[in-house]
């Protein structure tokens, strides 16, 4: 966990500011802490999440279920446009799958900030395995709503 010493959003760096908004979200995350992904990193319009695929992640052809691997990609994208403090959502998403993962992979899910123009933004998603093998490549579209992720007043 970040360590901010009981600073406000506008007295933390924008590294420390990424981290505690995504360790904010995470908190309130039931579905990723459901599937137990996990924080690699988290910087400004960047974040690295990852997800061992268990038994119960798999379809019926024994190899993990895309949906799931679609759950991954698009916590990433949450937790990189949320780095700002900004409550921001999808406004839409795009996924294309070019390997299977397997049980007992560990899939990563790396999100990078492509553009920002005023409330909207575009963040591209690689999903790859442990071994650095590309899985999938995920685009997501955010737009910035009302709210601040860790509010900056008492209230």
């Amino acid at each position: 966990m970040t360590d901010t010493n009981n600073l406000k959003p506008g007295e933390m760096s924008p590294e420390v500011l990424a981290r505690a908004c995504a360790e904010a979200m995470y908190a309130r995350d039931h579905a990723a802490l459901m599937l137990e992904m996990k924080i690699e990193d988290v910087q400004p319009g960047h974040s690295k999440l990852s997800m061992k695929v268990r038994q119960d992640m798999c379809n019926g052809h024994g190899i993990c279920h895309g949906g799931m691997i679609f759950t991954l990609a698009d916590t990433a994208f949450a937790y990189a446009c949320n780095s700002y403090n900004q409550v921001t959502v999808a406004a839409g998403c795009t996924i294309e799958y070019i390997a299977p993962g397997q049980l007992d992979d560990t899939l990563y899910a790396e999100a990078k900030e492509v553009t920002v123009q005023g409330r909207n933004g575009i963040y591209d998603i690689t999903i790859s395995n442990q071994d650095g093998k590309a899985i999938a490549f995920f685009r997501g579209k955010s737009r910035q709503i009302k709210g601040e992720v860790i509010p900056s007043e008492d209230k």
